[in-house]
């Protein structure tokens, strides 16, 4: 596919193959844009954004609307597209079709509640003749940075609020995965967005990446991707509004009363979802030493039936990885950890990209698979004594994104909510949990701002403060 720069769709003699992470068959190609590609890029959504800055909200929502339609009909080329560039099971691909159409219906609706406030001056000491209101405005151009694991559903989390607030975006999917972003495009101009208010860049962050974010007409920019990449764009952003939703390794605490079944299959269910390729993964399980065997006999059965292969097979629950690498990686913790005391309950295998899905026991707290980001297909178990050392285990990391616990103890679900130091935080459920319309983000290293239409939108836009002296 080509990439779309300048209201055209555009090709280059350098290319990047996008590849289908079960076999590595070629889908695709696409280009490898350059530093004065991003500057043409930038140009292009300079004007955009003017244009989009004077459109009515009205247009917008309905440039929006029209855009989830399009998506509606084309559903399941969009699904078939994700799972053959990502490589997640079809039924999990679908399912983010879905996700993305509420996403940008969503974002329609809220181009429409774009509003200010009336501001009491004369509450303030002396003053009796001014009158005063906010009035929100778009910031111009947004910066969008996707990930690989939802190339379809984190697009329009950037892309929708961003022009339902009126703004032009340079969009950069994911290298492994952009044929999703490019067809969103094209769904986008469709449905009657002006030319110039979205640019596609495809090609690699590393050599594209600064000139993007660094480029001081771009005024905000919302990254989904590691705590590194996004701790090298905050540096090298400047004074411009960001959004970061960076990395985790999500605790999940399961009390002594809770229903041991039902948490085992939760756990599962969030640790290999996507090969375990999800920020809000179950990675840490926290479980009371009471329960603790029996929390681990549970897990067996479900996890060796979560059967990993080719992703387009419909009786298959779980994809490769990404990259070999990657399931090279999650292999190769899961064995350093073995080698400093910790065991393998179930799974453990590898071949090529399919890791298959691994429950590691008796996990300490310095051991890489529970002190990094996994992000991949493996569960890290280790027991407590009381609440207080599981809160304290909980928060015992860098990151804070999402965090569950299974209790039917209202105290300490109510500690828990307090005291866990994360961003989302659910009572029996997962962490791996969310609505595209809730405000998400985390705390600590798993990033800042928020993301969910309503709340994006307030980061994409300025407020402006209008007094008059009467």
């Amino acid at each position: 596919m080509k990439m779309y720069l300048s209201g055209n769709w555009v090709d280059r003699d350098a290319k990047m193959p996008v590849r289908n992470p079960f076999d590595q068959s070629e889908l695709d190609t696409v280009p490898r844009a350059t530093a004065a590609d991003v500057d043409a890029a930038v140009t292009s959504a300079a004007r955009g954004a003017e244009v989009m800055g004077k459109m009515p909200a009205y247009d917008r929502y309905m440039i929006l609307r029209r855009t989830a339609d399009l998506m509606a009909e084309r559903a399941e080329d969009l699904a078939q597209t994700i799972t053959k560039e990502e490589g997640k099971v079809l039924v999990e691909g679908r399912g983010e079709v879905q996700r993305a159409i509420q996403t940008i219906t969503l974002s329609s609706e809220e181009a429409k509640r774009l509003h200010g406030e009336t501001v009491p001056l004369d509450g303030a000491p002396g003053i009796t003749s001014q009158f005063g209101f906010t009035i929100r405005v778009p910031v111009g151009v947004v910066a969008a940075i996707a990930p690989f694991n939802f190339p379809l559903n984190l697009v329009c989390h950037k892309v929708g609020p961003a022009l339902a607030a009126g703004n032009a975006v340079v969009l950069k999917p994911a290298g492994d995965t952009p044929l999703s972003a490019l067809k969103l495009t094209e769904i986008l101009l469709d449905a009657g967005l002006p030319a110039e208010a979205i640019q596609t860049i495809t090609g690699s962050g590393a050599e594209i990446g600064d000139a993007l974010t660094g480029d001081p007409r771009v005024r905000k920019i919302t990254f989904t991707g590691s705590m590194e990449v996004g701790d090298q764009i905050c540096r090298n952003a400047g004074i411009k509004k960001v959004t970061m939703e960076l990395g985790s390794n999500s605790p999940l605490i399961v009390m002594n009363d809770a229903d041991i079944e039902k948490v085992a299959a939760a756990t599962v269910a969030s640790g290999f979802a996507n090969a375990g390729q999800v920020c809000i993964s179950t990675q840490r399980v926290f479980a009371d030493r009471d329960v603790y065997a029996d929390f681990l006999d549970a897990l067996v059965a479900p996890t060796e039936a979560f059967i990993a292969g080719n992703p387009l097979d419909e009786s298959i629950k779980m994809g490769p990885m990404i990259r070999e690498s990657d399931a090279a990686r999650v292999h190769d913790w899961i064995a350093e950890a073995v080698g400093q005391g910790a065991r393998v309950v179930a799974g453990g295998d590898r071949e090529g990209t399919l890791h298959a899905p691994t429950v590691v026991a008796d996990v300490k707290a310095d051991m890489r698979v529970s002190r990094e980001e996994l992000f991949g297909p493996a569960v890290a178990v280790s027991s407590f004594s009381d609440i207080d050392e599981a809160i304290a285990m909980a928060n015992d990391s860098r990151f804070g994104l999402s965090a569950g616990i299974f209790t039917q103890n209202v105290d300490w679900a109510m500690r828990f909510a307090r005291e866990v130091q994360s961003g989302n935080l659910h009572i029996n459920s997962s962490p791996q949990w969310r609505a595209d319309l809730m405000p998400y983000g985390g705390l600590k290293d798993s990033g800042m701002g928020k993301e969910g239409p309503g709340y994006a939108i307030e980061e994409m836009t300025e407020l402006k403060m209008v007094v008059f002296h009467l």
